[in-house]
């Protein structure tokens, strides 16, 4: 994943309005406060999706659904290999 480009925290407040159509447009964006990295503005879709509760391990595991099917050939159709014997 790329970084985020930085904004430093005069030109965020100065250029608010560009700052969040950047973020709306090209994703999230940092914010820096005498170089150091201190904030990211992100669009409340990115932020929804990075806060949703995710299931547990335990919980995927222990559904009673599968996630996926997996496409697994019919047992013996395989191509089989002879094995010399000595």
């Amino acid at each position: 994943m790329a970084e985020a480009p930085v904004w430093p925290v005069q030109d965020a407040k100065a250029r608010f309005s560009e700052l969040l159509d950047t973020c709306l447009t090209q994703g999230p964006q940092t914010i820096s406060r005498r170089g150091v990295p201190e904030a990211v503005l992100m669009s409340l879709d990115d932020w929804r999706h990075a806060t949703a509760p995710r299931a547990t391990l335990k919980e995927l595991l222990t559904q009673d659904t599968a996630r996926f099917i997996l496409d697994l050939p019919a047992r013996g159709q395989g191509r089989h290999r002879e094995i010399d014997g000595d």
